[in-house]
């Protein structure tokens, strides 16, 4: 299988013709590689640069927990699947920060399941404090946002582990290989007892925070990571190409 390579764009660049220009260095710069997917997630009045290229998958950063009606300002499924959007991120740090809620996110994600599209469940802790308890506040993201989920459908999400503290200009640090291998456990673990140990065992985890082409090898490599979440360096092409270039060598196992 191949390894899943996101790039997130947040709220980057200006203009679309920056955009247009980022996409197509990235298409151009990983048009032989063969052994991950590619999955650009650029802000919604960008998406449309993606709808021609066969290659690269498209996503969207964010997505209206409400199916339709009088939500000004709301983006819902059926509309991503209109732009050939293919997959979706859900729950990210930044709109958890905002106020959004696992009650919120696994409205999403039902949502976007039946819409067909594929969610980036992202989860992650602010702190990593040396009692533990932070693998409580994991435990508590993973039963609450998945609610309801039929064990079906457990296939067609993505889970990206995204450390907080890790994460932009505000990182204490960036986080280890082993402090991503103990969470892949847990979170399989999880899975395992909320559904069953098959079920665990294909779930995809992706590992989010600081990701370069520095640390990606070791996540990947080591960490046996199912792919990688990109952010700052996904707006540089050669950067993100370097990451995608590294992924290739590894297959999912």
């Amino acid at each position: 299988m191949k390894k899943i390579i996101i790039a997130n764009w947040k709220m980057n660049p200006p203009s679309v013709k920056e955009a247009e220009i980022i996409f197509k260095d990235i298409a151009l710069l990983s048009k032989s590689y063969k052994n991950s997917q590619i999955i650009i997630c650029p802000p919604f009045p960008f998406l449309s640069i993606g709808k021609k290229n066969k290659k690269i998958k498209l996503g969207a950063q964010n997505v209206s927990s409400q199916w339709e009606g009088s939500f000004t300002g709301e983006v819902s499924p059926s509309m991503l699947r209109n732009f050939q959007v293919e997959y979706v991120i859900i729950g990210h740090s930044e709109r958890r920060a905002l106020g959004e809620t696992n009650q919120i996110v696994n409205k999403k994600i039902l949502n976007s399941l039946k819409a067909k599209l594929q969610p980036i469940l992202c989860i992650g802790e602010s702190v990593r404090d040396p009692e533990g308890i932070y693998l409580s506040f994991i435990k508590h993201q993973i039963e609450e946002c998945l609610s309801e989920i039929p064990k079906s459908q457990l296939k067609n999400i993505i889970i990206a582990y995204e450390p907080i503290w890790a994460v932009g200009k505000g990182a204490i640090r960036e986080a280890t290989v082993e402090e991503f291998i103990e969470m892949k456990i847990y979170i399989k673990k999880l899975v395992a007892d909320l559904y069953d140990a098959k079920v665990a065992n294909s779930l995809k985890i992706i590992y989010g925070g600081s990701v370069n082409s520095f640390n990606a090898e070791s996540f990947i490599k080591v960490g046996n990571a199912d792919g990688l979440l990109v952010g700052r360096d996904s707006l540089t092409p050669k950067k993100f190409s370097a990451i995608v270039k590294i992924a290739e060598l590894y297959e999912i196992n």
